[in-house]
């Protein structure tokens, strides 16, 4: 069975893989996606990267 785990805000990547391992799970993928903040200019809209998410895919250890 697999279960995504996200690194919250008020945690490093170790503390969330820690959490992994205490729910019984091993780490089989790592995404990171961008988070984008909207910004009008002179009537042209920009995107600009302000933050990143980052998500871990685990498999239940057997």
């Amino acid at each position: 069975m697999k279960k995504e785990f996200e690194v919250m805000e008020n945690e490093t990547i170790i503390d969330c893989l820690n959490r992994m391992e205490k729910e019984g799970y091993r780490v089989i993928k790592r995404t990171e996606k961008p988070i984008f903040k909207e910004e009008t200019h002179q009537g042209k809209t920009n995107y600009i990267p302000i933050a990143r998410k980052i998500i871990f895919q685990g498999i239940k250890d057997s």
